[in-house]
């Protein structure tokens, strides 16, 4: 028996046999060509065959996880248009008179090297990006075809680290949990076994040619290790594990249909966080009360250039209607920090998490904020949506957005399109819109408090470096004051507040929230019932 401590992606438990995905040994090799034209052929041929794979894996995820998810394919493909790495690889075919193979493999490494080297955490984990693309113009020009991972038993899938094209290809059903030696918490990897609700270690030290298929593994999310070829008592206290969890899940749906209303008979509204139209289902699944944050930007991300409004009005449209009639929170526009998107040229930021980001871009560039009110104001007619503006710091930026608003009132009233004007509120995201959340108040709908980056500017700790994790401290007093501030200075204005950051999903601080008269808490559909389950057994008051 051997144990293995990793970083758990996503909770669970789970026992079951081994599948060691090994890359595939093919070595490329140099080779001296006569015909460079021959071989720039060769590339654009392959390209050609990668972009129609890469659609085919895009059409697979959206119906399997969402379109938030399925956005990796199209960067992909975007990527294999990418100019400089197309012209470095003719430019090394050309000068150096190598084969294809071999000056994609080159190129691929030092484009990957080169993205790896930043200091941005979204431009390192594009080097993984490029690694998946070089490799599969090579598969492709070497005549290798996909891995077929669709036909396997149900098994633990064990690898150095899995691509998102390698991940998606699975079959779901089958797949018990990913143990990888390499990968982030913030990988497409990652993200797509939360989606699939797969349990998932990364950062595991394994040595992979040590290991072999059929070996027993038991993967445990909730400590985050890996035990294979577990002793008898192990395995015994495992199954007894899982069956536990599968009975709390099935108590859990027994709470689907009812209120969340605590003993003493308190009330307080359990929304979803999704990101994306393809995530309505998981909303509808775990019985959420409403969407308490649907992020917008999924509309602007994998694209070359911006959504149209009549793009953004279906889209908006869809999920109120599919709603029907519970809230629908649109939070605006928030591309910035670690969303990057190419066609906006915000350039590069030394601190992109404090730059121009959010409602910053959209006061600056006030056509693109336009388009994108204009749609949900049409969409309104339609459903119970509501705004938030996110990364708000002043009573001027609230005052400017009021008059954008009112710009396109006039426009939409003069060309006699149908509209609403929904509740409009505010995500409460640094410690300067707290300062002043007593005036604040006074002019907006509600408040939803961004727990992530609250935290983050309030402890002055970037979330996304490993390094400062023992720091990172989402329960620190003053962050939990500031809540509570902000809750009661909304309340004053008769105000509601709520949570929508990862804080609100913490079942330990469930019972304080409610006690700290929380309104809301808005969190991963998964987490509904859970939440639900707290709420009902607990007073209010005591």
């Amino acid at each position: 028996m051997q144990s293995f401590q990793g970083k758990s992606v996503y909770k669970g438990i789970v026992m079951g046999p081994v599948v060691v995905l090994k890359k595939n040994d093919y070595q490329v090799k140099r080779s001296r060509i006569e015909d460079a034209d021959a071989e720039t052929s060769r590339v654009q041929e392959a390209v050609k065959r990668s972009q129609e794979q890469l659609q085919k894996l895009y059409d697979k995820a959206l119906k399997e996880v969402g379109e938030a998810s399925a956005a990796i394919f199209e960067v992909h493909q975007m990527m294999l248009e990418d100019e400089d790495y197309l012209e470095a690889i003719q430019n090394m075919i050309q000068t150096e008179m190598v084969n294809a193979e071999y000056a994609v493999a080159v190129t691929g490494d030092n484009f990957s090297q080169m993205f790896a080297s930043m200091d941005d955490d979204y431009m390192k984990a594009r080097a993984a990006d490029i690694k998946d693309i070089s490799e599969r113009l090579v598969r492709n020009l070497s005549g290798q075809e996909d891995a077929d991972l669709s036909d396997i038993d149900p098994s633990v899938i064990v690898a150095d680290d899995l691509s998102p094209s390698e991940t998606v290809q699975m079959d779901k059903e089958k797949i018990l949990a990913f143990v990888t030696v390499h990968g982030s918490t913030n990988s497409h990897t990652a993200i797509l076994a939360r989606m699939m609700n797969i349990p998932a270690l990364i950062g595991v030290p394994l040595a992979l040619d040590e290991l072999k298929n059929g070996t027993t593994a038991v993967v445990d999310g909730f400590t985050g290790q890996v035990t294979f070829e577990p002793d008898e008592e192990t395995q015994a206290a495992t199954l007894k594990r899982v069956q536990e969890e599968k009975e709390k899940l099935a108590l859990l749906q027994e709470l689907k249909g009812k209120e969340n209303i605590t003993l003493d008979g308190k009330k307080i509204n359990i929304y979803a966080n999704i990101g994306s139209v393809g995530d309505i289902g998981y909303v509808l699944e775990n019985d959420a009360g409403g969407i308490g944050l649907f992020r917008s930007e999924f509309l602007y991300l994998g694209r070359n250039d911006f959504p149209t409004e009549e793009e953004q009005f279906q889209a908006y449209k869809q999920v109120v209607q599919t709603m029907a009639g519970k809230k629908v929170i649109i939070r605006t526009l928030d591309i910035g920090a670690d969303k990057q998107v190419d066609y906006f040229n915000l350039g590069n930021e030394e601190n992109p998490a404090l730059g121009y980001r959010a409602i910053r871009i959209c006061l600056k560039q006030p056509d693109i904020f336009k388009t994108q009110l204009r749609a949900l104001f049409r969409a309104a007619v339609y459903g119970n949506l509501s705004i938030m503006y996110p990364m708000i710091t002043s009573v001027e930026e609230v005052e400017k957005i009021y008059e954008i608003v009112k710009e396109v009132e006039i426009e939409l009233k003069a060309q006699e399109i149908q509209y609403r004007i929904p509740e409009q509120g505010i995500m409460i995201e640094t410690p300067a819109a707290v300062m002043i959340s007593d005036r604040l108040a006074e002019m907006v709908d509600f408040f939803s408090i961004g727990t992530n980056d609250l935290t983050q500017y309030t402890l002055a700790i970037d979330r996304q470096n490993e390094k400062l994790d023992d720091f990172y401290n989402p329960h620190h007093e003053a962050v939990l004051r500031m809540i509570q501030m902000v809750v009661d200075n909304a309340h004053k204005c008769g105000k509601w507040a709520g949570i929508c950051g990862e804080l609100g999903a913490d079942l330990t601080l469930t019972e304080k929230f409610v006690r700290m008269g929380l309104d809301e808490l808005s969190v991963a559909p998964s987490m509904i019932l859970k939440l639900r389950k707290i709420v009902r057994e607990m007073k209010a008051e005591d």
